[in-house]
């Protein structure tokens, strides 16, 4: 499988005053993806089509209804938007098309860098750059006389601090609801470590090593500075544990910080005192404990012509230059003509500077996530050794990968 390099670090055109024509359908539109701002905007761009109907369904289990969704003959979701991962499982189930004959008949003007080209075939088109980073405050930090962590343990010697000065019991937030959040998670922690996922040149897992270990130590005891229900929360409940008052670090995606960072949800002295940083490190280690990611769309396989080119052309006008205006330019880092690197996505800047890794896009990858995010929980609990989670992890991988003829 061959991933063409997006030259993320170069590949942000600073364009102004760029215009597009008015879009025009003949056929039906329909959208499945997360539910964050940017994508948000993006769908709002789509539905400003007209001549056919464009609807979404923007929702937090997008990944768990996309594939299904997709399956029919016709679709339900005429397009996907998708990340690294997600391709993949689509790719998998044969239900996205290569877009290269819409490309040449209606998106010649698609930036280069936007197209994500596997085994010679244009199968997305990106339209942003994410990364996990750190999320603070940076009045709390002055309070106890901290600098801005750059490692985790300097983030856990923090929590220490904040919680023994009394300002917060559960200082420290994270994504770690069981499934696929914790699954990523260990991700990041395990590129932290060096870690790598398969045998060189194989699908063979290969996570029950001291990397993995370490990781999750480092995860467990993060664990302690954390909510107790830590293990229901995913990107919305953390935020808004932030929001409220009572977590004071974490790591989040840089396409959530806009709404860490404005005047909803949370009193003044807590929205005017978030602020981003880059990824932290681990274990003595330069490489960030983080991956860098894209978000982008898809034309699904199982629908008409007329719908295939509308859905095309609703997905180019909804990321288009058209969408960036004050309000949007710091929902994302955009990967769009015309895009102005706001102070909000300093993170994921700062994550393309520091090398971040991509997260592995690979076609039996996501079973090892799915994997991951069954089996961690446990160990997290105490009702289980860390070298016990990793290796049910690699059993149920290893199973799967088998069924689907990786292996």
């Amino acid at each position: 499988m061959f991933l063409k390099q997006i030259a993320l670090a170069g590949g942000f055109a600073l364009m102004s005053g760029t215009t597009i024509a008015a879009c025009e359908i003949t056929g039906d539109v329909s959208i499945v993806g997360n539910e964050f701002p940017a994508i948000h905007t993006v769908a709002g761009g789509a539905a400003q089509c007209t001549g056919g109907e464009v609807k979404s369904n923007l929702t937090a289990d997008h990944q768990k209804i996309n594939v299904a969704g997709m399956q029919g003959n016709p679709a339900e979701y005429s397009s996907a938007i998708i990340a690294n991962s997600s391709l993949v499982a689509l790719m998998n189930e044969d239900v996205v098309r290569p877009l290269d004959d819409l490309i040449a008949e209606h998106g010649q003007d698609i930036p280069k860098n936007q197209l994500i080209t596997i085994d010679g075939k244009v199968m997305a088109v990106a339209f942003m750059a994410n990364a996990q980073t750190l999320a603070y405050r940076k009045d709390v930090l002055e309070e106890i006389g901290v600098d801005v962590p750059a490692t985790y343990e300097e983030m856990i010697a923090a929590a220490e601090k904040i919680r023994a000065a009394g300002i917060s019991e559960n200082p420290i937030g994270g994504a770690y609801k069981a499934g696929w959040n914790l699954a990523e998670e260990f991700v990041n922690m395990y590129y932290g470590h060096g870690g790598e996922f398969f045998a060189p040149g194989s699908a063979e897992v290969a996570i029950n090593n001291e990397q993995g270990v370490a990781a999750l130590n480092v995860m467990k005891e993060l664990t302690t500075y954390m909510n107790p229900d830590y293990l229901t929360h995913d990107s919305n409940a953390t935020s808004a544990e932030m929001e409220a008052g009572n977590v004071m670090l974490m790591n989040m995606w840089g396409s959530r910080m806009g709404v860490l960072m404005d005047d909803e949800g949370a009193e003044e002295q807590v929205y005017t005192n978030i602020t981003v940083g880059g990824p932290l490190t681990v274990g003595g280690g330069s490489t960030p404990a983080s991956t860098l990611w894209w978000d982008g769309w898809t034309v699904a396989k199982n629908i008409s012509d007329e719908d295939a080119v509308a859905t095309f052309l609703a997905m180019k006008n909804g990321t288009s230059p058209a969408i960036l205006n004050d309000e949007t330019m710091g929902q994302a880092v955009w990967m769009i003509d015309g895009y102005t690197p706001a102070p909000v996505n300093e993170g994921v800047f700062a994550a393309i500077a520091a090398k971040t890794q991509s997260y592995p896009m690979l076609p039996y990858m996501g079973l090892l996530h799915t994997a991951l995010g069954d089996n961690l929980a446990d160990f997290l609990q105490g009702k289980e050794s860390a070298e016990q989670a990793l290796s049910d992890t690699e059993a149920a991988y290893t199973a799967a990968a088998k069924e689907k003829g990786f292996l």
